[in-house]
């Protein structure tokens, strides 16, 4: 929420919430020749404890938080701003991870002690922040620039003084233990059944895998109702969220008034098109050892390859080899300077160009901005590939800017591959690529692939919705179904 608002506000004002921010150094007695060298992005490790202070007793008892609580990480994700500040990449950390605690100072007596095996959530009741971060960086190899902390009363008054946070499910959810208890369709939560949802753990035999994806979700519906509700460009508005916020939240000394300013600046755009959401890669869900119970064990191949990614500070689903013309001096010069773009001809065959933006603009169901697209090249036609992904950027659709080759296709009609449970989006990237068909891919996920068959294929523009709500789809789902 910080880091999304705080463009929108004055220096002052955010100097004065930033006076308000209590602090704890994760970073206290880390070897600093031992840690992972920093990327080109930024790193946040967030966290939510299972801490109750703030609770009353209505709301323990009302929301079933009766239980001791276990002064461990009940979530944990690593945040990645790219280098740009033009994507973010949320990856869920499994709390249950099996892993080894590196020798600490034990938490309790002020005594180093050895390492020992445990579960990832452990490492905060042992060992606080700084064992969590220490924790966090050995599996991951990442280097952690920024620490948030934030428990479960600022977690509450933050989804109630923003009038609560919609999510919707294909099936009634009911779990006795967190007393969550939903039926099909679309609810809106306010504070303590939004804490009941991403809580809820015995839903079904995925456990804590479900949860997260659940958590991912209600992250994603909390970015659009905090941008679309005026938060950003309201300082009043804004000010009553940052304020409830930091009641409860511990940051890093180091996420000051300056970061706060350079990251709400740099993320006015931000928008769920440019975020990815994605949960470690998994060998084993029921990993069995004793003293621990049932903890879970990563596919190493596979979470390298992740983690790599981000510390290369590349999207986790990076498009496949880009078109030849795309790797040109000038198309580089193109795709760092949007002007340059639309001065341009394309590749001097101004038929390509024949019937673009001369329509009148067809108003779509959902925002061109939220609709995340790939192109491929199947017509031979050089530059083509290169041609329509500028042209769909131009008219609002969060591209990748990297078109691909596609083997020369027999039959001569674009296509469109998406997902059915993005099928209002699938229609408005339609509505901008006249003649295109429609092939639906089960399980594909949020992003379309076009695959241009034909070589006089022209891009149309098009009018985002008249109402600018929040949109139609997240990009992860689990229980959750299209919110309409």
């Amino acid at each position: 929420m910080l880091l999304l608002a705080a463009g929108g506000v004055g220096h002052a004002m955010v100097t004065g919430l930033s006076a308000d921010v209590r602090r704890v150094d994760p970073f206290d007695d880390l070897d600093t020749d031992s840690r992972p060298k920093g990327d080109n992005g930024v790193n946040f490790l967030v966290v939510g404890t299972d801490r109750r202070d703030g609770v009353s007793a209505i709301q323990k008892e009302r929301y079933n938080l009766g239980g001791s609580a276990c002064d461990c990480t009940d979530t944990m994700l690593l945040v990645h701003l790219s280098g740009d500040r033009d994507r973010a990449t949320v990856v869920s950390l499994p709390r249950d991870t099996y892993t080894e605690l590196p020798p600490h100072k034990d938490r309790a007596t002020g005594k180093r002690v050895a390492g020992r095996p445990a579960k990832l959530n452990a490492a905060y009741t042992a060992g606080g922040a700084p064992l969590t971060v220490r924790a966090v960086e050995k599996l991951t190899d990442v280097h952690v620039d920024h620490y948030l902390e934030v428990d479960f009363t600022s977690f509450m008054s933050t989804v109630d003084v923003l009038g609560g946070v919609r999510v919707c499910t294909t099936r009634p959810l009911k779990d006795s233990y967190s007393g969550l208890d939903l039926p099909k369709g679309t609810t809106k939560l306010n504070g303590g059944q939004a804490l009941q949802y991403v809580r809820a753990r015995h839903l079904d035999g995925g456990s804590d895998l479900s949860r997260m994806k659940r958590q991912q979700h209600f992250l994603a519906s909390v970015i659009s109702r905090a941008t679309d509700t005026g938060v950003l460009m309201n300082p009043v508005r804004f000010n009553k969220v940052a304020a409830t916020l930091l009641e409860s939240v511990r940051a890093d000394p180091g996420f000051g008034t300056e970061q706060m300013m350079a990251l709400g600046r740099a993320m006015r755009g931000f928008s769920l098109a440019s975020s990815e959401f994605a949960s470690v890669p998994l060998s084993d869900v029921d990993h069995r050892v004793p003293g621990l119970g049932s903890t879970v064990e990563w596919d190493r191949p596979r979470a390298a390859k992740l983690f790599a990614a981000l510390r290369a500070d590349r999207p986790l689903s990076a498009p496949a080899a880009p078109d030849p013309a795309a790797s040109t001096p000038a198309a580089s010069a193109r795709a760092s300077d949007p002007a340059a773009s639309d001065r341009a001809a394309s590749d001097g065959d101004a038929s390509e160009q024949k019937g673009s933006g001369r329509d009148e603009k067809p108003r779509v169901e959902v925002a061109p901005r939220d609709i995340r697209v790939e192109i491929a090249n199947a017509t031979g036609r050089r530059g083509l590939g290169a041609r329509i992904d500028r042209e769909l950027r131009g008219t609002g659709f969060a591209t990748t800017g990297a078109p691909s080759n596609a083997r020369h296709a027999e039959h001569t009609r674009t296509t469109i591959v998406y997902d059915p449970r993005w099928d209002r989006s699938a229609r408005s990237l339609a509505a901008a690529l006249p003649g295109a068909k429609l092939v639906k891919a089960p399980h594909r996920g949020a992003r379309m692939k076009v695959t241009v068959g034909d070589p006089d294929q022209r891009v149309r523009p098009v009018r985002a919705p008249a109402a600018h709500g929040t949109p139609d789809e997240a990009p992860m789902r689990g229980d959750e179904a299209d919110c309409g």
